[in-house]
């Protein structure tokens, strides 16, 4: 959930800050899918990460416990300027690890080579339709989050209005000037957001649907940051800045985020989720070419993909595991919101087209 998560989500988790060390384990064999001997013999690992990186304390002793390895995590902004460092260094990486690069941004991190192959301990347990890169094992997936409209449950009530439910519902008159998003060009969730509307009415028909939505007011603004924190009334930070927009483009687990840290915690969610409007992020990490130590980097990324770090996610980083069997809390299943067909988009069509939806979007929406 990000953020450019984010993401991720991560973009959620960018709200309620992260910690900055973690530990993790190694074992051998690179070829065989567990961390091989190379490195400097370093028993610091470091991770370059988006600000929204995050997990507990107490399961990261735990594994510095197990294994001996200490992480370092280097944070470096939202996912896009954390990526557009690593391209600007590659070769001598900041670290060993990049986690946090998203299918939206996939290819630029593929096509301008940042990772070494390695096939992490328990690949076998993913679900096979977040792994984009099986055959090359360049990337491995560690979360997933969907890009939702977001909906304050109060002001629809008050209005006796229904909240919307999908991307064709924003366009009509009776949700005329509530919706803020992000920008496409510099926000992650702006970007899933764009995406969906291309998933949904198509190459020829998305610049319609937003020629309809700018009609209709929608307001656009640079980051997650401010769109959620500052414009949407639903929001713990809107209500105090009293914000004025009912619908804003967030994540499917951002009610949760404002159950957990309300006080006191309420028994419904103050928000909502329109699941006719979601977009699938998937948030991937890669051993970066050139890492200094390589074993830790692969022990880190098998322990990404572990169970007791997938387990941690949700309420430490709002998004989803793709291990299977890992548990979900209650307290994520029972405000979050689940989007049985969230909108995707295939990472090769995103990368012919990326740029040129995001200037055709930039021209008809902000300019």
């Amino acid at each position: 959930m990000s953020t450019t998560r984010k993401i991720a989500v991560t973009a959620v988790a960018a709200a309620i800050g992260a910690t900055a060390l973690a530990g993790c384990g190694s074992s051998d064999d690179a070829s065989s899918g567990s961390a091989g001997t190379k490195g400097t013999g370093s028993k610091t690992v470091t991770l370059v990460s988006h600000d929204s990186f995050n997990a507990s304390k107490g399961v990261l002793k735990e594994f510095t416990r197990e294994t001996g390895y200490t992480v370092k995590v280097l944070k470096s902004g939202d996912a896009g300027a954390a990526l557009n460092q690593e391209i600007l260094t590659k070769g001598s990486p900041r670290g060993d690890v990049f986690f946090g690069v998203d299918n939206t941004l996939l290819s630029r991190a593929l096509d301008n080579n940042l990772f070494t192959p390695y096939a992490a301990k328990g690949l076998g347990q993913v679900a096979s339709d977040v792994q984009l890169d099986a055959e090359k094992h360049r990337v491995t997936p560690v979360d997933t989050g969907d890009i939702c409209v977001n909906y304050d449950k109060k002001y629809f009530a008050d209005k006796k209005l229904a909240p919307p439910k999908t991307f064709d519902d924003l366009a009509k008159p009776a949700y005329r000037n509530l919706l803020v998003t992000e920008n496409a060009a510099t926000s992650s969730p702006g970007l899933g957001f764009l995406l969906g509307s291309i998933a949904t009415y198509g190459e020829d028909g998305y610049q319609d649907y937003w020629k309809k939505l700018k009609s209709n007011g929608v307001k656009v603004v640079d980051g997650w940051e401010q769109a959620y924190n500052e414009e949407f009334s639903g929001s713990a930070g809107g209500k105090k800045a009293k914000a004025d927009r009912p619908l804003v483009v967030s994540y499917a687990s951002s009610p949760p985020v404002e159950v957990l840290y309300a006080d006191p915690q309420p028994r419904t969610a103050p928000t909502g989720v329109a699941t006719g409007t979601c977009f699938r992020q998937i948030e991937f990490a890669g051993l970066l070419d050139g890492a200094k130590n390589e074993a830790g980097g692969k022990a880190l990324l098998d322990f990404l993909i572990g169970k007791k770090f997938q387990e941690d996610m949700p309420l430490n980083m709002f998004v989803s595991p793709v291990t299977k069997g890992a548990k979900v809390p209650q307290l994520f299943t029972k405000f979050g919101a689940n989007a049985e067909k969230p909108a995707t988009v295939a990472p090769d069509t995103i990368a012919k087209n990326r740029e040129q939806w995001v200037q055709s979007w930039s021209s008809l929406v902000v300019k």
